[in-house]
């Protein structure tokens, strides 16, 4: 973070001192060029937030009605916790382009609490009272965790945004393949060939246009790849036909929440996670739009996440937290307006009172989201690696800690069964390429770079494969 505060302040403070023209983060756009842009973010993280409410319901075995109510809620908290993030109150929310939605990580714990559960109708009730629980513990805990950002140099950040980026790409390319996996035509040439289709227009808007189309160039490419679906008979319009027009997620319309130790544990540990992913989110995107994210900047976000959470379940909807995918949007389209974003969240709570509306959204083929999904999870990780750059490579200890942070974290991606062994708790965060690798690169930067003293034999190297020089060739002390 060190190596980047010089720049960020020259390319922030310089223009405003002459110019008094706001940062590009408070920057507000004109009224279309807010609205598609905003948009443009719900179609990069829909499928994210219907997701898990999809998987839960199924698992409860809810109704076509009810499951519809659950992701409809879920729109609508997302859009709440975004709002709070982006403009926030008081002193919640990092206020920077940061959009917020159910987290995936809370998945797996969930549908072990439903399968515990001998009275499914008492599974959601005993999940809203534990993302309560542990919403407000995170809360509290929030000032504190923040204090480590001093621990997150670029060397850190680097990896741990290359290794968002990368954890990323495996649900692009799952989307490629289809919805169902189950299904034969999962990973047929047509749905591979769509997805191709959408890559090739996103990447021939962003090559050719300029302006406000090179901007929208996902979006756009989005819209053309489902037009192109549907001779295929891939588009589905079902679900706008089916939808009603008008519905509000009524308040604990599940049941009241309950509370259960076991539950509240478990999804005590997911928070824990989420935490530090959105950590490392909010450092990633506060480099990527050049105002770098301070430990205030941080402990606000975290409010904002913990804060959300537990606001979440009055409305039936589950844990919120960073969604990565869209910091690649930001990367790739440079439009770092947080106003941006918090159109973005309006539209999701007017999706989330609006089904007909949200259904709109569920149009687009799976294929079709992986296709622009490749470019978004990739200017992720594109991200890290400029990161990176900056991060001090030519030394032996930074070469290392980038070398084995990475590794950790591409375990649950290269080989998913590796913990298969540990402890299901454990194995929420072990799971979790990001959060293993974020710990990883922690861990070896403070025994490298802050425990004991430095040696003059830890810093420079010319070549990481290249064997150690002899003592006499190494630079002393007085060197450094």
């Amino acid at each position: 973070m060190a190596a980047s505060s010089p720049q960020s302040q020259n390319s922030t403070t310089t223009p405003q001192t002459s110019t008094d023209a706001p940062h590009p983060v408070d920057e507000k756009l004109p009224p279309v060029r807010m609205a598609t842009t905003g948009l443009q973010h719900v179609a990069a993280m829909y499928a994210g937030v219907v997701a898990p409410p999809l998987i839960v319901g199924a698992a409860i075995g809810l109704s076509a009605a009810e499951l519809t109510f659950l992701t409809g809620a879920c729109l609508f908290t997302a859009g709440l916790a975004t709002l709070l993030q982006t403009l926030g109150i008081w002193k919640i929310g990092a206020r920077l382009p940061f959009v917020n939605g159910v987290t995936f990580a809370g998945v797996a714990p969930m549908t072990a609490i439903v399968a515990s559960t001998d009275d499914k109708s008492d599974a959601l009730p005993i999940i809203f009272g534990a993302v309560i629980v542990a919403g407000l513990l995170g809360f509290v805990a929030s000032p504190f965790l923040c204090k480590a950002v001093r621990f997150f140099p670029p060397v850190v950040t680097g990896s741990v945004i290359t290794l968002i980026g990368v954890s990323l790409l495996p649900v692009a390319f799952g989307w490629a393949q289809g919805p169902d996996q189950a299904a034969d035509d999962y990973g047929s040439a047509t749905n591979l060939g769509l997805a191709g289709a959408t890559l090739v227009i996103v990447l021939l808007l962003r090559r050719f246009t300029r302006g406000f189309v090179k901007q929208i160039a996902v979006l756009l490419g989005l819209v053309a790849g489902t037009l192109l679906a549907i001779p295929f008979g891939v588009t589905d319009f079902g679900p706008v036909a089916d939808a009603d027009i008008v519905g509000f997620p009524t308040p604990f319309h599940f049941g009241a929440p309950q509370f259960q130790l076991a539950a509240i544990i478990s999804l005590c540990v997911v928070m824990v996670v989420s935490m530090t992913e959105s950590t490392a989110d909010m450092l990633a995107l506060g480099e990527i739009v050049g105002k770098p994210a301070d430990e205030k900047t941080i402990a606000a976000g975290l409010r904002a996440d913990t804060l959300g959470s537990a606001l979440s379940p009055l409305f039936n909807g589950f844990m919120c937290s960073a969604f990565a995918q869209n910091i690649g949007l930001v990367a790739m389209t440079r439009i770092r307006s947080r106003y941006v974003v918090a159109t973005g969240g309006g539209f999701l709570i007017l999706m989330g009172l609006c089904p007909m509306a949200a259904s709109l959204i569920a149009v687009v083929p799976r294929p079709v989201l992986g296709g622009a999904g490749v470019v978004l999870f990739g200017s992720v990780a594109a991200s890290g690696i400029q990161t990176l750059v900056k991060a001090g490579l030519e030394k032996d200890n930074n070469v290392l800690i980038v070398a084995v942070s990475l590794a950790v974290g591409i375990i649950p991606i290269t080989a998913p069964e590796f913990y298969h062994a540990a402890p299901e708790t454990a194995r929420i965060i072990l799971d979790s390429g990001i959060s293993t690798g974020c710990v990883a690169a922690l861990l070896l930067n403070y025994v490298f770079n802050h425990l004991g003293k430095r040696r003059a034999d830890d810093d420079e190297v010319t070549n990481p494969m290249e064997p150690d020089p002899a003592p006499a060739a190494r630079p002393t002390a007085s060197a450094h």
